[in-house]
Order: C-alpha cells, then structure tokens, then sequence
C-alpha cells in the first residue's frame, strides 16, 4: 500500500474511507512539510505548530481536492500559505514593553552587540583574499564549476547542461577543485 501515488491514496481515503491511506499520505508528508516550514519561516520551536495546522487543514479540506491535479502541490500551497498566515499574525513586541517604572529596561544590560570587531572584519577580509588568489590558481573548468555552484546557486544538474557536460564529470571536476583548493590553501 505505501507504493500507491499520492492521488490513488487520496482517492481510497475519500471513496473508501480508508483512515490507512491518510495515515500514509500524512507519514509521506510530514518530514518534508516540517522542513519547508522552518526553511521557510525560519522558527524551529513554531515550526512544529505550523506543520501539525497543515495537517489538519489537509484534512478539513480533503474532499475540496481537485484530483486532476498533483496532491503534492496542493499540500506545500497549503504548508506556505499556513507559514505566511503565521508571519502576519506574528507581533513583535517593542523593546519598550519591557521597561520598568522607573524607565530602566533590564534586557539593555543584557544585549550583545552583533556587529564584528575590526579584528574579526580584518580577518575576513584576509581570508576573502587568500580564497579569492586561491581560486584564481584553479584551472578555468574547475573555477567555472565552483562559480556556477556557489556564487549562482547552480545544481549539478544545471551545470551539466549549462556545460553541456555529463553531470558525473561536473561532481568529479568539483570534487577535485576542492581538494587542489584546500591543499592551495594549506600551503
């Protein structure tokens, strides 16, 4: 039963009543919506929340889906909107509500500050150059690899066929370009 497509459950569930089939749907779905939601919200304690209110809108609204069209669509459509209906009810509190009578805020004591040290940004800068003059050691297909995937957020797979390339030599040539790259760096 758990190699049936996400439509035939639906269709059991709906049809025949089979609690089985909603079980298997909601097992096939749970990781991957919990995921989206914290990627997409990006609040680990509400992310759980959000998934479990998913959930029990995939089930109030069950029999509204269109069986046409792909369940798995349908519920990330949900998982989103649920996310982004989280987000505007969300209020922020205003750092004055936790001011005392007396106009003292005991939270002020206790705030970092974020911003780096001229140390830590002189630091980065020092490694941005050693990697940059790094790099620039690398032969052309491996900084074309590199490039593609980090800086444009290219997968594999649209590097192979950006470079017309088999996509096992893309992942070889970025194998390699970060082994020459570290021991570059580690000289």
């Amino acid at each position: 039963m758990n190699n049936l497509s996400d439509e035939q459950l639906v269709h059991d569930y709906l049809k025949h009543k089979d609690e089985k089939s909603l079980e298997i749907l909601i097992g096939r779905y749970l990781k991957p919506i919990y995921g989206f939601v914290y990627k997409y919200t990006n609040l680990l304690n509400e992310a759980e929340d959000i998934t479990q209110e998913v959930f029990v809108k995939v089930w109030r609204n069950l029999k509204k889906f269109d069986q046409n069209k792909s369940f798995k669509t349908w519920i990330f459509q949900i998982a989103k909107n649920t996310a982004i209906d989280f987000l505007r009810q969300k209020k922020n509190i205003p750092f004055s509500a936790f001011e005392t009578d007396e106009g003292e805020n005991p939270l002020a004591n206790t705030l970092i500050d974020q911003n780096p040290l001229p140390t830590e940004i002189f630091d980065q800068q020092n490694l941005a150059e050693k990697l940059t003059a790094a790099i620039d050691k690398l032969s052309e297909k491996y900084r074309q690899v590199l490039h593609l995937h980090y800086n444009n957020q290219f997968t594999f797979q649209e590097i192979a066929e950006t470079l017309n390339e088999p996509i096992d030599t893309v992942k070889s040539r970025h194998r390699r370009a970060l082994i020459v790259l570290k021991e570059i760096l580690s000289q």
